[in-house]
């Protein structure tokens, strides 16, 4: 029986050593794996973290800057002015803030007018004149009043000085009011704040500007604060300007003595980029 017994224990020595030495086997494997994997880890963390100092993640909101406005259009509605006409409103935003464009008015009184639109000091009244002659807005409309300061007032289709687009826009260049001396014993002559062939907006009510407009056919002082923003000064057609205002005036449909006895008709009025100045292509070319 010893010998039986003998070979059981050798049988059974030899098959916890092949276990053992599976179960080593094992053990080598599970460690090599769990190796491998924490330095392939480690190797992700640091792509990563370079890949996150590098700015790989940041939004687009980071690394893009969106266009500022420009300018901001206040809308109207219909209803509350039904003399006003719905042509959309200008870009706020990529419009040109440097340089000068030239506008120019063809009418049935000469020589067109042209002036220098002062983009610089006034974007967003050149931006609004630019806009409303490339939809042809002002095209056959007349000049419906020849003022007493000395300027024709154009630029309102409906001729009730109620008339514009259904947008508004706040004034950007009205000139100064000089204080006056403290040492001088008389009050002084009031400074000419709008010389002759100045351009400029007028708001209904005051600083709502639209689409009118004025252009002075002789120097004007006011004695208040000035109520006009400039957009643009007369460089060609002073002798229609002057034709213009010598125009008699009859009373209109308010009593007063403003209205021109004979037509002013606006034919056509454009605006394009100055050729000598370097702003960016004029919004009237949008459609």
């Amino acid at each position: 029986m010893a010998p039986s017994k003998d070979r059981q224990r050798k049988l059974a020595r030899a098959k916890f050593d092949r276990q053992s030495a599976r179960r080593a086997v094992r053990e080598r494997r599970r460690r090599r794996i769990l190796a491998g994997v924490g330095t392939g880890l480690a190797v992700l963390l640091i792509a990563v973290g370079g890949a996150w100092i590098g700015g790989a993640f940041d939004s687009d909101e980071k690394t893009t800057t969106e266009a500022a406005d420009v300018c901001l259009w206040s809308p109207l509605t219909k209803d509350d002015n039904p003399d006003k006409t719905d042509v959309g409103t200008p870009p706020t935003k990529d419009l040109p803030e440097t340089g000068t464009e030239t506008l120019t008015i063809a009418t049935n009184q000469g020589d067109p007018i042209t002036a220098s639109l002062d983009v610089a000091s006034a974007p967003c009244g050149a931006a609004s004149l630019s806009y409303l002659a490339g939809k042809k807005f002002y095209d056959g409309t007349d000049c419906h009043e020849i003022l007493d300061i000395g300027a024709v007032h154009c630029g309102d289709p409906s001729g009730t000085n109620n008339g514009g687009p259904l947008y508004s826009f706040y004034d950007e260049n009205t000139p100064v009011q000089p204080e006056p001396a403290a040492s001088a014993s008389a009050p002084a002559k009031a400074p000419v704040l709008y010389p002759k062939g100045t351009v400029t907006l007028i708001g209904n009510p005051a600083a709502s500007n639209g689409s009118q407009f004025l252009i002075f056919f002789k120097d004007y002082a006011p004695t208040t604060d000035a109520s006009y923003s400039i957009v643009g000064q007369v460089t060609g057609g002073l002798d229609t300007l002057a034709k213009i205002g010598k125009i008699t005036t009859v009373t209109d449909d308010a009593g007063d003595k403003v209205k021109p006895k004979e037509k002013i008709t606006i034919k056509t009025l454009t605006v394009g980029a100055d050729a000598a100045s370097t702003a960016a292509p004029s919004a009237s070319v949008q459609s």
